[in-house]
């Protein structure tokens, strides 16, 4: 095969489901975030090992993602939408039986004229300044929207992968005060606020990239394994250099092996001279610029010449390729590109 194999496993996904919702007490219902495409997993199959898991609630950040995840799931599971009730969504929302989380007095109104019948969820901004009614605005249409039993009301934490920081209490003072005898299931806290302990967990946590064996859930199973096929090897020269610009020059005859994935596949531009890839547990630098297709390396450490080299691996997670990266992990996942060949392992789903 010219394209690299995406290996994702239904059962670490699920075996971490399991661990976040072991962290809170039976009075808290854990719920999981899918959107993104499952964070860029397919979020049919990792819908579906959830559900087998015990996931019953499910999050997509639009309408059109809650479509996939009803066809994977059917009828039966709550489907929500963090960015509301926009317009041209009625029929979706309608039709296949999705919450819309509501953001303004606009998407109220909206929903209450459009779907009268049909659930709904608010959304309270108490600090991260992003999404979700004001304080003064929940106030303004509190009585109204209470009466009609929201499904849940929720906020999002903005710094809880900090757990110093000043801001997680103010916002959970703030969001206690907003919704002090609603009588309504709450949700504030996802991966990072499940981890910052009972009183961020409410009603209903939401778990999302601890799902998929990144940061801050550190005793997380790793869920994926990315193999390169190797479509190359060779030698360069002392002197030689490898790749554009010849960012990179031989300091003694080096063999190296090219893979078929680049930049066009979410392996950022910016690793250029920052990653390694790995193969039977040997470190392989790779050498030069990480171009759209091909990326070369150092495979001067094996015995042999490999088949593949791997980007994630038991070695190399997600967040290690990150921090390579000056970025997060969950950037690492979405950008996993349409060209991998996805294979599923595990039972779940």
């Amino acid at each position: 095969m010219g394209t690299g194999q995406l290996t994702i496993d239904l059962d670490a996904i699920a075996a971490n489901w399991t661990a976040l919702d072991a962290l809170s007490g039976s009075g808290t219902e854990t719920g999981a975030v899918v959107k993104a495409n499952g964070y860029g997993l397919g979020a049919g199959r990792v819908a579906r090992a959830l559900a087998h898991a015990g996931a019953r609630r499910f999050f997509v950040a639009q309408a059109e993602e809650g479509s996939a995840i009803r066809n994977a799931l059917g009828r039966g599971p709550e489907i929500y939408v963090f960015s509301g009730h926009m317009r041209g969504d009625t029929d979706m929302l309608g039709d296949l039986e999705l919450i819309p989380m509501l953001n303004s007095i606009d998407q109220l109104t909206r929903h209450l004229e459009a779907l009268p019948q049909s659930p709904f969820g608010i959304q309270l901004d108490t600090g991260m300044n992003r999404l979700g009614m004001e304080p003064g605005e929940w106030t303004a249409v509190r009585d109204v929207a209470v009466p009609r039993k929201p499904r849940l009301i929720m906020s999002h934490l903005a710094s809880a992968d900090e757990p110093e920081s000043p801001q997680n209490k103010a916002q959970v003072q703030l969001f206690r005060e907003l919704t002090s005898g609603c009588g309504i299931p709450r949700s504030l806290g996802a991966t990072g606020g499940i981890l910052l302990g009972a009183d961020y967990h409410f009603e209903l946590t939401r778990p999302g990239i601890g799902l998929y064996g990144g940061l801050p859930f550190r005793d997380a199973r790793q869920a994926v394994q990315l193999d390169l096929p190797v479509i190359q090897t060779g030698v360069v020269l002392k002197g030689e250099s490898v790749g554009y610009n010849a960012t990179w020059q031989a300091p003694v005859d080096t063999p190296t092996a090219t893979v078929g994935a680049g930049y066009a596949d979410g392996i950022l531009r910016g690793l250029s001279g920052k990653l390694s890839l790995w193969a039977d547990g040997v470190e392989c630098p790779v050498l030069g610029r990480v171009s759209m297709d091909l990326i070369v390396a150092d495979i001067s450490g094996l015995s042999h010449e490999p088949r593949v080299l791997s980007l994630l691996c038991p070695e190399q997670g997600i967040d290690a390729v990150a921090a390579a990266a000056d970025t997060i992990g969950y950037e690492i996942l979405t950008a996993l590109g349409p060209r991998y060949a996805r294979r599923y392992s595990g039972r779940a789903g």
